[in-house]
C-alpha cells in the first residue's frame, strides 16, 4: 500500500485517465486533504475504518461497507481517521453508465472489490482488462450513507464560535457566554446562526458533535467514551442524539466502520 503522503500526489492525478485506475492507502495517523477536484469520476472506498468527505451538499460518513461516488469536477475534502485503509478508484468517461447521478453512496459487492483488486495488481490481456473494466460499474449500486449538512456562519463572530465548537465539541458554553467573548448579543448571534446555516446554535452544535463522534467511532473508541468527549454526560443522551441526526445508533455505526 502507498503512504498517506503519496496520496497527496494521487489526489491531483487523473489527467487523461484511461480505463480504471485504483490506488490503495493505509493511514497510520489521522490525515486531511483540503479541497480538490479530479478530471475523472472517483470512487472512494475502504477496507477498514471510515472516511468523512465534505462536498457541496454536506458531510458524508463513509464506512468500509459503502463507497462514495464523486463525479468528475466535483470539489471535495477528505478526512481519514487513524488506522483507515482505503482506495481511490478513478474511472475514465465512457466505460459504462455511472452507478448514480451526483455525489452519493455506492454499494460495492465483494465481486466488485475483487475485480478492482485484480485490475490494480494483475497483468491482463487487453481484451480481458477491457471487459473487466466494463463490468465493474455494472456491479455497483446506489446505497445510503450517513449524511450531515453543517454550514459555517459567514459572520466573523459567529464563525469564531463555530470553529471553537469544532475544536472542542464538549464545550457547553451557552450562546450568551460565547457572546460575551466575541462581543455580540445572544439574540444577534442566534439570528446569525439561523440565517447562515438554517439551524439554531443548539442544533448546529449537535451536528458538529455528531461529526466529531463519527471520526472517533471509526477509530475504535468505545461509545461511552465518545459520548463524553463530544459533550454528553449520559450515554443514553448521546445515543438518542446520534440516532436522531443520523438514523442509526453509534454502536451500529461503529460495527460498520471496523
Amino acid at each position: 500500500m502507498e503512504s498517506a503522503r503519496e496520496l497527496s500526489d494521487a489526489l491531483d492525478v487523473p489527467v487523461g485517465v484511461t480505463g480504471i485506475s485504483t490506488s490503495p492507502f493505509a493511514i497510520s495517523a489521522a490525515e486531511e486533504w483540503d479541497w480538490h477536484r479530479h478530471d475523472a469520476d472517483e470512487l472512494l472506498w475502504s477496507a477498514r475504518g471510515s472516511l468523512v468527505v465534505e462536498t457541496a451538499v454536506g458531510f458524508h460518513a463513509v464506512p468500509w461497507t459503502v463507497g462514495l461516488w464523486i463525479p468528475a469536477g466535483e470539489p471535495h475534502r477528505v478526512t481519514a481517521s487513524k488506522g483507515t485503509e482505503f482506495s481511490c478508484t478513478f474511472l475514465a468517461p465512457g466505460i459504462a453508465s455511472p452507478p448514480r447521478e451526483g455525489v452519493g453512496g455506492v454499494g460495492i459487492p465483494m465481486a466488485a472489490r475483487a475485480l478492482l483488486d485484480e485490475l490494480a495488481t494483475q497483468d491482463m490481456a487487453d481484451e480481458t482488462r477491457r471487459l473487466a473494466e466494463q463490468l465493474v460499474p455494472r456491479l455497483l449500486h446506489r446505497a445510503e450513507l450517513l449524511h450531515l449538512t453543517l454550514t459555517l456562519p459567514d459572520d466573523d463572530r459567529a464563525r469564531r464560535i463555530a470553529e471553537a465548537v469544532q475544536q472542542d465539541p464538549a464545550d457547553a458554553r451557552t450562546l450568551q457566554e460565547w457572546g460575551a467573548l466575541v462581543g455580540a448579543s445572544e439574540r444577534h448571534l442566534a439570528r446569525l446562526f439561523r440565517r447562515d446555516s438554517g439551524l439554531s446554535f443548539a442544533e448546529w452544535r449537535t451536528r458538529a458533535r455528531m461529526l466529531a463522534a463519527i471520526v472517533m467511532l471509526a477509530e475504535g473508541l468505545p461509545v461511552a467514551m465518545v459520548g463524553r468527549r463530544v459533550g454528553y454526560a449520559r450515554s443514553s443522551a448521546f445515543v438518542q442524539a446520534f440516532r436522531r441526526e443520523l438514523g442509526t445508533t453509534p454502536g451500529a455505526f461503529a460495527v460498520s466502520a471496523l
